[in-house]
Protein backbone atom coordinates (compact mmCIF):
# COMPACT_ATOMS: atom_id res chain seq x y z
CA UNK A 1 0.00 0.00 0.00
CA UNK A 2 1.78 3.22 -1.08
CA UNK A 3 1.56 6.20 0.77
CA UNK A 4 1.77 9.32 -1.98
CA UNK A 5 3.97 12.03 -0.93
CA UNK A 6 5.51 15.04 -1.81
CA UNK A 7 9.73 14.42 -1.10
CA UNK A 8 11.80 11.85 -2.29
CA UNK A 9 12.83 9.01 -0.15
CA UNK A 10 16.56 8.52 0.81
CA UNK A 11 18.92 5.99 -1.87
CA UNK A 12 20.76 4.17 0.67
CA UNK A 13 20.10 1.90 3.54
CA UNK A 14 21.53 3.57 6.66
CA UNK A 15 21.78 1.91 10.41
CA UNK A 16 18.19 3.59 11.45
CA UNK A 17 16.63 6.76 10.96
CA UNK A 18 15.38 9.54 13.38
CA UNK A 19 12.27 11.36 12.70
CA UNK A 20 12.39 14.44 14.66
CA UNK A 21 8.53 16.14 14.80
CA UNK A 22 7.81 19.60 16.40
CA UNK A 23 4.19 20.65 17.53
CA UNK A 24 3.46 23.94 17.18
CA UNK A 25 0.33 25.23 18.30
CA UNK A 26 -1.22 27.85 20.80
CA UNK A 27 -4.75 28.54 21.18
CA UNK A 28 -6.61 31.38 19.35
CA UNK A 29 -6.00 34.26 21.50
CA UNK A 30 -7.47 37.78 20.14
CA UNK A 31 -9.06 40.77 21.46
CA UNK A 32 -9.81 44.03 19.42
CA UNK A 33 -12.12 45.27 21.77
CA UNK A 34 -8.78 45.52 24.11
CA UNK A 35 -5.89 47.82 23.12
CA UNK A 36 -3.96 45.17 25.40
CA UNK A 37 -4.35 42.12 26.07
CA UNK A 38 -1.86 39.65 28.57
CA UNK A 39 -2.45 36.38 27.02
CA UNK A 40 -1.51 38.08 23.25
CA UNK A 41 1.69 37.75 25.00
CA UNK A 42 1.93 33.92 24.36
CA UNK A 43 1.87 34.27 20.75
CA UNK A 44 4.39 37.39 20.61
CA UNK A 45 6.84 35.40 23.03
CA UNK A 46 6.34 32.30 20.93
CA UNK A 47 7.26 34.27 17.94
CA UNK A 48 10.24 36.06 19.20
CA UNK A 49 12.26 33.12 21.21
CA UNK A 50 10.85 29.78 18.97
CA UNK A 51 9.15 30.28 15.74
CA UNK A 52 11.40 33.53 14.16
CA UNK A 53 14.62 31.68 15.35
CA UNK A 54 13.91 28.47 13.94
CA UNK A 55 12.95 30.12 10.89
CA UNK A 56 16.51 31.43 11.13
CA UNK A 57 18.21 28.19 11.49
CA UNK A 58 16.22 26.94 8.85
CA UNK A 59 17.69 29.59 6.59
CA UNK A 60 21.26 29.42 7.35
CA UNK A 61 20.67 25.40 7.36
CA UNK A 62 19.62 25.54 3.34
CA UNK A 63 21.96 28.05 2.80
CA UNK A 64 24.83 26.08 4.24
CA UNK A 65 23.89 23.12 1.85
CA UNK A 66 22.98 21.04 5.01
CA UNK A 67 20.40 18.19 4.31
CA UNK A 68 18.29 18.41 7.38
CA UNK A 69 15.01 16.90 7.43
CA UNK A 70 12.44 18.33 9.98
CA UNK A 71 8.50 17.26 10.48
CA UNK A 72 6.23 20.55 12.48
CA UNK A 73 2.53 20.63 12.72
CA UNK A 74 0.96 23.92 12.74
CA UNK A 75 -2.19 24.10 14.69
CA UNK A 76 -4.48 25.99 12.66
CA UNK A 77 -5.53 28.58 15.41
CA UNK A 78 -1.64 29.46 14.93
CA UNK A 79 -1.92 29.46 11.98
CA UNK A 80 -4.65 32.22 11.83
CA UNK A 81 -2.73 34.19 14.37
CA UNK A 82 0.27 34.61 12.08
CA UNK A 83 -2.15 35.51 9.37
CA UNK A 84 -3.94 38.53 11.31
CA UNK A 85 -2.91 42.03 10.43
CA UNK A 86 -4.02 43.20 14.00
CA UNK A 87 -1.92 40.29 15.94
CA UNK A 88 0.53 41.52 13.43
CA UNK A 89 0.91 44.88 14.07
CA UNK A 90 0.89 44.66 17.85
CA UNK A 91 3.22 41.83 17.53
CA UNK A 92 5.64 44.82 15.41
CA UNK A 93 5.23 47.11 18.29
CA UNK A 94 5.55 44.66 21.14
CA UNK A 95 9.16 43.95 19.71
CA UNK A 96 9.85 48.04 19.33
CA UNK A 97 9.30 47.78 22.66
CA UNK A 98 10.90 44.97 23.39
CA UNK A 99 14.15 46.80 21.72
CA UNK A 100 13.87 50.49 23.47
CA UNK A 101 13.25 47.96 26.85
CA UNK A 102 16.79 46.17 26.03
CA UNK A 103 18.52 49.76 24.79
CA UNK A 104 18.14 50.85 28.25
CA UNK A 105 19.33 47.56 30.09
CA UNK A 106 22.57 47.92 28.01
CA UNK A 107 22.97 51.51 29.56
CA UNK A 108 22.39 50.70 33.32
CA UNK A 109 24.41 47.62 33.36
CA UNK A 110 26.99 49.62 31.79
CA UNK A 111 26.76 52.04 34.55
CA UNK A 112 25.43 49.34 37.51
CA UNK A 113 25.61 45.89 37.12
CA UNK A 114 28.69 45.21 34.12
CA UNK A 115 28.14 41.60 34.89
CA UNK A 116 24.71 41.53 32.85
CA UNK A 117 26.10 44.02 30.68
CA UNK A 118 27.38 41.51 27.94
CA UNK A 119 23.72 39.75 28.01
CA UNK A 120 21.89 42.97 27.75
CA UNK A 121 23.61 43.54 24.51
CA UNK A 122 22.98 40.04 23.28
CA UNK A 123 19.42 40.64 23.65
CA UNK A 124 19.27 44.26 22.06
CA UNK A 125 21.15 42.85 19.09
CA UNK A 126 18.92 39.74 18.89
CA UNK A 127 15.65 41.87 19.48
CA UNK A 128 16.69 44.22 16.39
CA UNK A 129 17.82 40.92 14.26
CA UNK A 130 14.37 39.58 14.95
CA UNK A 131 12.40 42.67 14.25
CA UNK A 132 14.73 42.98 10.83
CA UNK A 133 13.69 38.90 10.13
CA UNK A 134 10.28 39.54 10.81
CA UNK A 135 9.22 42.87 8.40
CA UNK A 136 12.39 42.44 6.16
CA UNK A 137 12.97 39.26 5.27
CA UNK A 138 9.57 37.97 5.86
CA UNK A 139 7.50 40.63 5.67
CA UNK A 140 5.12 39.71 8.38
CA UNK A 141 3.96 36.40 6.48
CA UNK A 142 5.58 33.53 8.60
CA UNK A 143 2.80 31.10 6.26
CA UNK A 144 4.88 32.11 3.50
CA UNK A 145 7.49 31.70 5.22
CA UNK A 146 7.24 28.14 6.55
CA UNK A 147 5.36 27.19 3.28
CA UNK A 148 8.90 28.23 1.33
CA UNK A 149 10.90 25.54 3.42
CA UNK A 150 8.44 23.34 2.53
CA UNK A 151 8.69 23.60 -0.69
CA UNK A 152 12.56 23.36 -0.67
CA UNK A 153 11.82 19.67 0.44
CA UNK A 154 13.64 20.50 3.71
CA UNK A 155 10.55 20.58 6.35
CA UNK A 156 7.56 18.56 5.97
CA UNK A 157 4.54 20.71 7.22
CA UNK A 158 1.42 18.87 8.98
CA UNK A 159 -1.77 19.66 10.22
CA UNK A 160 -3.64 19.32 14.09
CA UNK A 161 -7.35 19.27 14.49
CA UNK A 162 -8.91 22.90 14.01
CA UNK A 163 -8.96 23.97 16.86
CA UNK A 164 -6.95 21.24 18.82
CA UNK A 165 -9.88 19.84 20.27
CA UNK A 166 -8.80 16.63 22.22
CA UNK A 167 -11.09 14.20 20.17
CA UNK A 168 -11.38 11.23 22.28
CA UNK A 169 -13.85 13.22 24.46
CA UNK A 170 -15.65 14.00 21.30
CA UNK A 171 -15.87 10.54 19.97
CA UNK A 172 -19.73 10.07 20.89
CA UNK A 173 -20.43 12.83 18.06
CA UNK A 174 -18.79 11.43 15.07
CA UNK A 175 -19.70 14.29 13.43
CA UNK A 176 -18.32 16.75 15.50
CA UNK A 177 -14.62 14.86 15.35
CA UNK A 178 -14.74 14.87 11.67
CA UNK A 179 -15.58 18.55 11.40
CA UNK A 180 -12.76 19.06 13.70
CA UNK A 181 -10.59 17.36 10.89
CA UNK A 182 -12.35 18.50 7.58
CA UNK A 183 -11.84 22.32 8.79
CA UNK A 184 -8.56 21.66 9.51
CA UNK A 185 -7.52 19.83 6.28
CA UNK A 186 -9.52 22.59 4.50
CA UNK A 187 -7.55 25.26 6.44
CA UNK A 188 -4.21 23.69 5.22
CA UNK A 189 -4.68 23.65 2.16
CA UNK A 190 -5.65 27.44 1.37
CA UNK A 191 -2.83 27.91 3.43
CA UNK A 192 -0.11 25.87 1.81
CA UNK A 193 -1.26 25.14 -1.43
CA UNK A 194 -1.47 21.08 -0.89
CA UNK A 195 -3.29 18.68 1.26
CA UNK A 196 -1.50 17.38 4.78
CA UNK A 197 -0.21 14.50 4.58
CA UNK A 198 -0.74 13.90 7.99
CA UNK A 199 -1.67 14.79 11.21
CA UNK A 200 -0.42 15.75 15.05
CA UNK A 201 -3.25 14.46 16.78
CA UNK A 202 -3.80 16.81 20.04
CA UNK A 203 -2.44 15.70 23.09
CA UNK A 204 -1.73 12.32 21.28
CA UNK A 205 -5.19 11.73 21.95
CA UNK A 206 -6.48 8.65 19.91
CA UNK A 207 -9.01 6.39 20.13
CA UNK A 208 -10.07 3.05 17.58
CA UNK A 209 -11.67 4.06 14.88
CA UNK A 210 -10.54 7.66 14.77
CA UNK A 211 -8.40 6.60 11.80
CA UNK A 212 -11.16 6.32 9.47
CA UNK A 213 -12.20 10.12 10.20
CA UNK A 214 -8.56 10.40 8.92
CA UNK A 215 -8.19 8.27 6.03
CA UNK A 216 -11.83 9.45 4.67
CA UNK A 217 -10.05 13.46 4.43
CA UNK A 218 -6.99 12.23 2.60
CA UNK A 219 -4.27 12.07 5.99
CA UNK A 220 -1.31 8.97 5.98
CA UNK A 221 -0.24 9.27 9.27
CA UNK A 222 -0.52 10.46 12.80
CA UNK A 223 1.40 9.88 16.55
CA UNK A 224 0.90 8.39 19.38
CA UNK A 225 3.07 7.91 22.99
CA UNK A 226 4.81 4.90 22.87
CA UNK A 227 2.67 2.74 25.14
CA UNK A 228 -0.19 3.31 22.29
CA UNK A 229 1.62 1.19 19.83
CA UNK A 230 3.33 -1.26 22.38
CA UNK A 231 -0.38 -2.35 23.00
CA UNK A 232 -1.56 -2.29 20.48
CA UNK A 233 -4.15 -5.22 18.52
CA UNK A 234 -1.96 -7.38 17.63
CA UNK A 235 1.20 -6.32 18.91
CA UNK A 236 3.84 -4.79 17.05
CA UNK A 237 6.36 -7.13 16.00
CA UNK A 238 8.69 -3.71 15.23
CA UNK A 239 7.97 -2.99 18.60
CA UNK A 240 8.08 1.54 18.68
CA UNK A 241 10.63 1.73 15.82
CA UNK A 242 8.27 1.14 12.77
CA UNK A 243 4.72 2.62 12.14
CA UNK A 244 1.23 0.00 12.18
CA UNK A 245 -1.04 0.23 9.32
CA UNK A 246 -4.12 1.30 11.04
CA UNK A 247 -6.41 -1.75 9.99
CA UNK A 248 -8.33 -1.62 7.22
CA UNK A 249 -6.82 1.75 6.34
CA UNK A 250 -4.07 3.53 4.88
CA UNK A 251 -3.40 5.42 7.69
CA UNK A 252 0.09 4.62 10.16
CA UNK A 253 0.53 5.31 13.50
CA UNK A 254 3.89 6.01 14.58
CA UNK A 255 5.26 6.12 18.30
CA UNK A 256 7.13 8.91 20.51
CA UNK A 257 10.35 7.13 21.43
CA UNK A 258 10.36 8.00 25.22
CA UNK A 259 14.24 7.47 25.94
CA UNK A 260 14.82 10.42 23.26
CA UNK A 261 12.38 13.14 23.84
CA UNK A 262 13.14 12.65 27.70
CA UNK A 263 16.55 13.24 26.73
CA UNK A 264 15.37 16.72 25.63
CA UNK A 265 12.25 18.00 27.00
CA UNK A 266 12.73 16.86 31.08
CA UNK A 267 14.40 20.13 33.00
CA UNK A 268 15.52 17.53 35.81
CA UNK A 269 17.20 14.51 33.63
CA UNK A 270 17.41 16.18 30.40
CA UNK A 271 19.52 18.72 28.67
CA UNK A 272 17.56 22.34 29.39
CA UNK A 273 18.43 21.87 33.17
CA UNK A 274 22.24 21.86 32.71
CA UNK A 275 23.66 24.68 35.03
CA UNK A 276 25.08 26.58 31.72
CA UNK A 277 21.93 27.44 30.30
CA UNK A 278 19.64 30.62 30.62
CA UNK A 279 17.37 30.09 33.49
CA UNK A 280 13.98 30.65 32.94
CA UNK A 281 12.53 31.83 35.59
CA UNK A 282 14.35 34.96 36.67
CA UNK A 283 13.26 37.95 33.93
CA UNK A 284 13.43 41.56 34.68
CA UNK A 285 9.52 42.27 34.70
CA UNK A 286 9.79 40.58 38.40
CA UNK A 287 12.87 42.11 39.40
CA UNK A 288 13.25 46.00 38.51
CA UNK A 289 11.13 48.75 40.05
CA UNK A 290 7.78 48.93 38.73
CA UNK A 291 8.58 52.79 37.41
CA UNK A 292 11.39 51.35 34.93
CA UNK A 293 9.23 48.32 34.12
CA UNK A 294 6.06 49.45 33.87
CA UNK A 295 6.21 51.13 30.10
CA UNK A 296 7.04 47.98 28.88
CA UNK A 297 4.32 45.47 30.49
CA UNK A 298 1.16 45.55 31.16
CA UNK A 299 -0.67 48.66 31.72
CA UNK A 300 -2.65 47.47 34.41
CA UNK A 301 0.57 47.24 36.20
CA UNK A 302 0.51 43.26 36.20
CA UNK A 303 3.74 41.56 35.87
CA UNK A 304 5.06 39.53 32.97
CA UNK A 305 7.70 38.30 31.50
CA UNK A 306 9.92 40.60 29.22
CA UNK A 307 12.20 37.59 27.69
CA UNK A 308 15.67 39.48 29.13
CA UNK A 309 17.19 37.28 31.56
CA UNK A 310 20.64 37.57 32.78
CA UNK A 311 20.96 34.03 35.08
CA UNK A 312 21.92 30.54 33.75
CA UNK A 313 20.53 27.41 35.90
CA UNK A 314 23.76 27.58 38.12
CA UNK A 315 22.24 24.76 40.45
CA UNK A 316 18.73 23.84 40.48
CA UNK A 317 18.48 23.21 44.25
CA UNK A 318 19.86 26.69 44.87
CA UNK A 319 18.35 29.90 44.67
CA UNK A 320 21.19 31.93 43.85
CA UNK A 321 22.44 32.17 40.20
CA UNK A 322 24.95 33.54 38.31
CA UNK A 323 25.27 35.23 35.55
CA UNK A 324 24.41 33.91 32.15
CA UNK A 325 27.17 33.33 29.43
CA UNK A 326 26.28 32.78 26.38
CA UNK A 327 29.82 31.13 25.00
CA UNK A 328 29.46 28.82 27.41
CA UNK A 329 25.69 28.09 27.30
CA UNK A 330 26.35 27.30 23.33
CA UNK A 331 29.31 25.13 24.13
CA UNK A 332 26.89 22.74 26.32
CA UNK A 333 24.51 23.04 23.21
CA UNK A 334 27.06 21.79 20.81
CA UNK A 335 28.11 19.08 23.40
CA UNK A 336 24.69 17.99 24.25
CA UNK A 337 24.08 17.75 20.40
CA UNK A 338 27.31 15.22 20.31
CA UNK A 339 25.16 13.14 23.69
CA UNK A 340 21.99 12.74 21.74
CA UNK A 341 23.72 11.62 18.19
CA UNK A 342 25.60 9.26 19.74
CA UNK A 343 23.04 7.74 22.25
CA UNK A 344 20.66 7.48 19.49
CA UNK A 345 23.16 5.62 17.25
CA UNK A 346 23.99 3.34 20.55
CA UNK A 347 20.39 2.70 20.48
CA UNK A 348 20.09 1.82 16.68
CA UNK A 349 23.28 -0.42 16.78
CA UNK A 350 21.61 -2.05 19.69
CA UNK A 351 18.43 -3.24 17.38
CA UNK A 352 20.31 -4.29 14.65
CA UNK A 353 19.17 -7.82 13.68
CA UNK A 354 16.43 -7.59 15.68
CA UNK A 355 14.37 -6.57 12.93
CA UNK A 356 13.99 -6.73 10.01
CA UNK A 357 14.71 -3.16 8.55
CA UNK A 358 16.58 -0.08 10.07
CA UNK A 359 14.77 1.31 12.93
CA UNK A 360 13.01 4.48 13.28
CA UNK A 361 13.31 6.49 16.36
CA UNK A 362 10.50 9.30 16.78
CA UNK A 363 11.66 12.46 19.01
CA UNK A 364 8.12 15.02 19.23
CA UNK A 365 8.40 17.75 20.93
CA UNK A 366 6.14 21.03 21.86
CA UNK A 367 7.62 23.50 19.45
CA UNK A 368 7.44 25.91 22.31
CA UNK A 369 10.41 24.13 24.06
CA UNK A 370 12.93 25.30 21.13
CA UNK A 371 13.89 28.85 22.57
CA UNK A 372 11.48 29.62 24.56
CA UNK A 373 11.13 27.06 27.86
CA UNK A 374 15.14 26.24 26.65
CA UNK A 375 16.30 29.40 25.54
CA UNK A 376 19.27 27.32 23.66
CA UNK A 377 16.66 24.79 21.81
CA UNK A 378 17.19 26.30 18.56
CA UNK A 379 21.13 26.06 18.27
CA UNK A 380 21.06 22.33 19.34
CA UNK A 381 18.69 21.68 16.57
CA UNK A 382 21.22 24.11 14.17
CA UNK A 383 24.17 21.98 15.87
CA UNK A 384 22.60 18.64 15.77
CA UNK A 385 21.51 18.59 12.12
CA UNK A 386 24.98 19.82 11.05
CA UNK A 387 26.53 17.01 12.83
CA UNK A 388 24.43 14.04 11.76
CA UNK A 389 24.91 15.60 7.76
CA UNK A 390 28.88 15.62 8.11
CA UNK A 391 30.04 14.03 10.59
CA UNK A 392 28.36 10.31 10.27
CA UNK A 393 26.18 8.34 7.73
CA UNK A 394 24.60 6.06 10.18
CA UNK A 395 21.94 7.81 11.19
CA UNK A 396 18.94 9.71 8.43
CA UNK A 397 16.91 12.48 9.26
CA UNK A 398 13.57 11.26 7.73
CA UNK A 399 9.81 12.56 7.64
CA UNK A 400 7.00 10.22 8.00
CA UNK A 401 6.02 10.57 3.82
CA UNK A 402 9.63 9.74 3.18
CA UNK A 403 9.94 6.85 5.61
CA UNK A 404 6.87 5.73 4.60
CA UNK A 405 7.80 6.01 0.56
CA UNK A 406 10.37 3.87 1.11
CA UNK A 407 8.56 1.50 3.89
CA UNK A 408 5.18 0.94 2.18
CA UNK A 409 4.70 -2.16 3.88
CA UNK A 410 3.83 -2.22 7.35
CA UNK A 411 1.95 -4.37 9.65
CA UNK A 412 -1.69 -4.10 10.39
CA UNK A 413 -3.28 -3.62 13.57
CA UNK A 414 -5.16 -1.09 16.33
CA UNK A 415 -3.40 1.41 18.08
CA UNK A 416 -5.02 1.67 21.95
CA UNK A 417 -7.22 4.53 23.45
CA UNK A 418 -4.32 6.95 24.83
CA UNK A 419 -2.97 10.00 25.35
CA UNK A 420 0.30 11.54 25.98
CA UNK A 421 0.61 13.94 29.31
CA UNK A 422 0.07 12.71 33.11
CA UNK A 423 -1.04 9.42 33.17
CA UNK A 424 -1.28 8.44 29.46
CA UNK A 425 -4.98 7.99 29.60
CA UNK A 426 -6.99 11.59 29.21
CA UNK A 427 -6.69 12.39 32.75
CA UNK A 428 -5.07 16.02 31.67
CA UNK A 429 -8.33 16.76 29.98
CA UNK A 430 -11.24 14.67 31.93
CA UNK A 431 -10.60 15.90 35.79
CA UNK A 432 -12.31 17.33 38.85
CA UNK A 433 -11.10 21.09 37.41
CA UNK A 434 -12.87 20.95 34.41
CA UNK A 435 -15.18 18.34 34.27
CA UNK A 436 -18.13 21.03 34.37
CA UNK A 437 -17.04 21.80 30.48
CA UNK A 438 -17.89 18.26 28.98
CA UNK A 439 -21.99 18.22 29.69
CA UNK A 440 -21.73 21.98 27.68
CA UNK A 441 -19.63 20.82 25.23
CA UNK A 442 -21.33 17.49 24.07
CA UNK A 443 -24.81 19.33 24.64
CA UNK A 444 -23.41 22.36 21.81
CA UNK A 445 -22.65 19.26 19.47
CA UNK A 446 -25.59 17.08 19.55
CA UNK A 447 -27.40 20.75 19.11
CA UNK A 448 -25.32 21.51 16.02
CA UNK A 449 -26.21 18.58 14.38
CA UNK A 450 -29.27 19.09 14.92
CA UNK A 451 -30.08 22.35 13.58
CA UNK A 452 -27.74 21.99 10.69
CA UNK A 453 -29.67 19.61 9.24
CA UNK A 454 -33.00 21.76 9.77
CA UNK A 455 -31.65 24.64 7.92
CA UNK A 456 -30.10 22.64 4.60
CA UNK A 457 -29.95 26.02 2.27
CA UNK A 458 -30.00 28.92 4.63
CA UNK A 459 -28.88 32.48 3.06
CA UNK A 460 -27.70 35.51 4.18
CA UNK A 461 -27.97 36.65 8.03
CA UNK A 462 -29.38 32.56 8.69
CA UNK A 463 -26.45 31.22 6.65
CA UNK A 464 -23.83 33.76 8.61
CA UNK A 465 -25.58 33.42 11.92
CA UNK A 466 -25.47 29.30 11.71
CA UNK A 467 -21.88 29.47 10.38
CA UNK A 468 -20.85 31.40 13.71
CA UNK A 469 -22.90 28.78 15.65
CA UNK A 470 -20.83 26.22 14.21
CA UNK A 471 -17.33 28.53 15.06
CA UNK A 472 -18.38 29.39 18.75
CA UNK A 473 -18.70 25.81 19.02
CA UNK A 474 -15.10 24.92 17.43
CA UNK A 475 -13.30 27.65 19.41
CA UNK A 476 -15.05 26.07 22.71
CA UNK A 477 -14.10 22.63 21.94
CA UNK A 478 -9.98 23.71 22.19
CA UNK A 479 -8.28 21.01 24.27
CA UNK A 480 -6.13 24.27 25.59
CA UNK A 481 -8.47 25.74 28.21
CA UNK A 482 -9.26 22.41 29.81
CA UNK A 483 -5.82 21.73 30.37
CA UNK A 484 -5.17 24.82 31.86
CA UNK A 485 -7.85 24.73 34.29
CA UNK A 486 -6.19 21.28 35.23
CA UNK A 487 -2.96 22.67 35.60
CA UNK A 488 -3.79 25.94 37.26
CA UNK A 489 -2.10 28.83 35.63
CA UNK A 490 -4.02 31.52 34.08
CA UNK A 491 -7.21 29.91 34.84
CA UNK A 492 -9.73 32.73 35.33
CA UNK A 493 -9.09 33.15 31.33
CA UNK A 494 -9.28 30.03 30.47
CA UNK A 495 -12.67 30.03 32.23
CA UNK A 496 -13.77 33.06 30.81
CA UNK A 497 -13.19 31.71 27.69
CA UNK A 498 -15.27 28.93 27.57
CA UNK A 499 -18.15 30.58 29.46
CA UNK A 500 -18.25 33.76 26.70
CA UNK A 501 -17.90 30.73 23.91
CA UNK A 502 -20.56 28.48 25.33
CA UNK A 503 -22.90 32.05 25.86
CA UNK A 504 -22.51 32.98 22.40
CA UNK A 505 -23.50 29.50 21.07
CA UNK A 506 -26.34 29.37 23.26
CA UNK A 507 -27.86 33.08 22.58
CA UNK A 508 -26.99 32.63 18.65
CA UNK A 509 -29.04 29.11 18.74
CA UNK A 510 -31.82 30.78 20.27
CA UNK A 511 -31.90 33.98 18.07
CA UNK A 512 -32.04 31.48 14.78
CA UNK A 513 -34.80 29.25 16.65
CA UNK A 514 -36.90 32.51 16.92
CA UNK A 515 -35.94 33.78 13.96
CA UNK A 516 -34.65 36.66 15.73
CA UNK A 517 -31.07 37.35 14.40
CA UNK A 518 -29.32 40.34 15.01
CA UNK A 519 -27.08 40.91 12.45
CA UNK A 520 -24.70 43.40 14.78
CA UNK A 521 -24.17 40.63 17.47
CA UNK A 522 -23.23 38.22 14.59
CA UNK A 523 -20.74 40.97 13.19
CA UNK A 524 -19.25 41.53 16.73
CA UNK A 525 -18.29 38.14 16.64
CA UNK A 526 -17.18 37.47 13.21
CA UNK A 527 -14.80 40.31 14.05
CA UNK A 528 -13.26 39.55 17.15
CA UNK A 529 -12.89 35.86 15.58
CA UNK A 530 -11.68 35.96 12.31
CA UNK A 531 -11.04 32.50 11.95
CA UNK A 532 -11.94 29.64 9.25
CA UNK A 533 -12.94 32.33 6.57
CA UNK A 534 -14.79 29.41 4.66
CA UNK A 535 -15.75 27.45 7.29
CA UNK A 536 -19.65 26.33 6.65
CA UNK A 537 -21.93 25.11 9.01
CA UNK A 538 -23.74 22.38 6.67
CA UNK A 539 -20.59 20.29 7.77
CA UNK A 540 -22.21 19.43 10.49
CA UNK A 541 -25.29 18.12 8.55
Amino acid sequence: MTIPVHYKAPRTEPEGYLCLVLHAHLPFVRHPEHPYMLEENWLFEALTETYLPLLSHFKMLHEDGVPFRLTLSLSPTLCAMFSDPLLQQRYRSHLEKLIELAGKEVDRTGRQELAFEPSARMYRDRFLFIHELYSEVFHGDLIAAFRHFQDLGVIEIITSSATHAFLPNMQHNEKAVETQIAVAVEDYARLFGREPGGIWLPECGYYPGLETVLARHGLRYFFVDSHALLYADPAPLRGIYAPILCTETPVAAFARDQESSKAVWSADEGYPGDPDYREFYRDIGFERELEYILPYIDPIEARVQTGIKYYRVTDRQNPDKEPYRRGAALHRADVHADNFLGNRLERVRSLSGMIDRPPLIVSPYDAELFGHWWYEGPEWLNFLFRKIAFEQDSLVPVTPSEYLARYPENQPGTPLFSSWGEGGFSGMWIDKSNDWVHRHLSRMEERMTLIAGRYPRARGLMQRGLDQLARELLLAESSDWTFIMKTGTMVPYAERRIKEHIANFQRLDEDIENDRLDESFVASLEERAPIFPRLTYSLYA
